[in-house]
């Protein structure tokens, strides 16, 4: 069905009544005006997504000509001077619709809207361009930077249109851009990082040594920042413990005077979990502080919630049982957990709060901590966690909340019995319903997703991953910017300083400044 006046104002209604969504994005930020390419997208994006949502428009080209524009600036986006035929508004919806459809040359979008003069009509296109005109305008008078957000903006409408299954023309990429080439990207080799190490220390000196302090009072021969110097120092060189890593720092450090190890040690280990978690947290508001100088960064962002672990501990946990609790998954070792909140689908992924795991601490207290620190930062739209959070009790929260989410559901009886059917009748997909027991008569609604994985190698039940969300089917492709977390592990871990010590807060001092 087509898109009617009453549709398009339920459409734009509800992104208003969105508290936690700025449209156009222009007004949200000083950072953005009316010819910022980042806007646009950021707007073609959240119109999109509540665009496909109603059940009046199922076509990808109906949302091209109707998506608003008329508040953009083209005109730093054009190469052309002078009087032209064709407004670059027009433009920019012609080749955002041969994006959509994937066609290579403009002869098929020529063809197009020559057998569719309603569409010509819809968007105030009078006469059909040919196609030497068509490729002049995207080959001369569009910028490179107007190029890749009609690509970006395209890619973005069709993912929005087939998560809530509505007919695309094409496959989309659902790589996020920002990110694509980062996965087969090698670690960085120890040279590489030493190179680097001037640039990575100033920048660490700029946002993080100013929110550390040690609180040793004055009078002190040897500057804090010397402290922090040396730390940053151990976390650029793998595998160096402190007290091999302050006999090298004295010769390559270019102050007078470096604190010993065994004195660098004693200072880290007086701070308590508290002081050195108010310490990341002002670090954190600093870097957001930048980097929300830059259009890389948007406010409105989805978290991941997760638990890494520490390298398994192979020494006597004797009297420290409950801060060296074991494996996440059910092995023999032992090793220090670190949960972590951090900012994902963004092109400045951050790690917003840690804390430690302690024997005891339940989940649904981890997560509540983590975002409400979270929230103090940046806002929150959607909670991605994985299967260890699989609890109605901690979904029921982040909805309280008003919060969306995405996790995997542990299979029980039910979903093994459920997938099986799928399975017989070769379905791919499933969507229902569950209301989970909460206590006391009271229920959390939630939604089952049942989704087969590509290339399984189980023949049985075990095809398919079972998600539960608030939020709808839309939600589901946002759970695999959970790899980020991953990488972001890998950096962490890569930069932390070696030790021994069963110190506890030594130990996730190292995790945090790393």
């Amino acid at each position: 069905m087509a898109p009617t006046r009453e549709s398009r104002r339920t459409v734009f209604r509800q992104i208003a009544q969105r508290s936690y969504a700025d449209w156009p994005m222009y007004e949200s930020s000083p950072l953005f005006d009316r010819s910022s390419l980042p806007a646009l997208e950021s707007d073609v994006r959240l119109v999109a997504e509540t665009w496909f949502q109603h059940d009046d428009h199922e076509s990808v080209d109906q949302f091209v000509h109707a998506v608003p524009l008329a508040y953009v600036q083209f005109d730093a986006h054009d190469w052309y001077a002078g009087s032209t035929t064709y407004e670059m508004e027009t433009l920019f919806r012609l080749f955002l619709l041969k994006e959509c459809h994937g066609w290579d040359h403009e002869t098929a979008l020529v063809e197009y809207l020559t057998q569719h003069p309603d569409f010509c009509e819809q968007i105030s296109l009078d006469s059909v361009p040919n196609q030497s005109t068509l490729w002049r305008s995207w080959h001369h008078r569009f910028t490179a930077g107007l190029q890749d957000t009609v690509e970006t903006a395209a890619q973005t409408i069709l993912i929005k249109a087939q998560n809530v299954g509505v007919t695309v023309l094409r496959e989309p990429d659902r790589q996020n851009r920002g990110h694509r080439d980062e996965r087969t990207e090698p670690n960085p080799d120890e040279q590489t990082v030493l190179e680097q190490a001037e640039t990575v220390t100033n920048r660490v000196s700029d946002v993080a040594f100013p929110a550390f302090t040690l609180d040793r009072g004055e009078g002190c021969e040897i500057h804090e920042n010397a402290y922090w110097d040396l730390q940053t120092y151990l976390g650029l060189r793998e595998n160096l413990a402190v007290n091999e890593g302050a006999r090298s720092f004295i010769h390559e450090s270019n102050r007078e005077r470096t604190p010993l190890g065994h004195a660098h040690r004693e200072h880290l280990r007086d701070l308590s979990i508290k002081q050195i978690r108010e310490m990341y947290r002002q670090a954190v508001s600093r870097l957001l502080d930048q980097v929300a100088e830059t259009e890389q960064f948007f406010q409105a962002g989805i978290v991941a919630i997760d638990i890494t672990e520490s390298d398994p501990f192979t020494g006597d946990r004797s009297g420290h049982e409950d801060e060296i609790i074991g494996a996440k998954e059910k092995t023999d070792e032992y090793a220090y957990q670190w949960a972590t909140v951090q900012l994902v689908e963004n092109a400045v992924p951050i790690v917003l709060d840690a804390r430690p795991v302690r024997k005891g601490d339940t989940r649904e207290e981890i997560v509540e901590d983590l975002l409400d620190t979270t929230e103090t930062l940046v806002h929150v739209d959607n909670v991605l966690m994985d299967r260890e959070f699989d609890s109605q009790h901690i979904l029921e929260m982040l909805s309280q909340r008003g919060l969306s989410y995405v996790v995997p559901k542990r299979m029980q009886t039910s979903e093994k019995a459920q997938a099986k059917q799928l399975l017989q009748r070769d379905k791919d997909r499933y969507e229902t319903d569950r209301k989970l027991h909460l206590g006391d008569n009271e229920w959390h609604s939630t939604t089952l997703i049942y989704r087969r994985k590509e290339n399984s190698e189980h023949t049985d039940h075990r095809q398919y991953s079972v998600f539960m969300t608030n939020r709808g089917t839309g939600h589901l492709t946002e759970y695999g910017y959970r790899w980020e977390i991953e990488n972001g592990y890998k950096s962490i871990k890569r930069f932390m300083a070696a030790t021994t010590s069963k110190n506890f807060g030594l130990r996730f001092f190292y995790f945090a400044f790393a």
